[in-house]
């Protein structure tokens, strides 16, 4: 969760998945997950929540990853067929 606060009004914001949250002042701040949007971002200040990268959930162990690319490096073979 993000937790920022508009510098303007003094609102604090804080971050859901589905819902966007703004404040009504003119700087417009509104925040939807991990997006942050604002008039002017210089009077935005990120209290709590910054998102590190993403880990990416994988399905597939190392061993099937490591094959995945050995897979990929292979060569196409082209059959030769006979035309009647």
């Amino acid at each position: 969760m993000l937790t920022i606060i508009c510098k303007v009004c003094n609102t604090e914001l804080t971050s859901h998945p589905t819902q966007a949250h703004s404040c009504g002042c003119s700087n417009e701040t509104m925040i939807l997950n991990d997006k942050i949007s604002a008039n002017d971002l210089s009077r935005v200040q990120i209290i709590s929540g910054i998102p590190d990268n993403k880990k990416r959930n994988t399905v597939l162990s190392s061993e099937d990853l490591a094959f995945q690319e050995q897979r990929k490096q292979r060569k196409v073979r082209k059959l030769e067929f006979d035309v009647r």
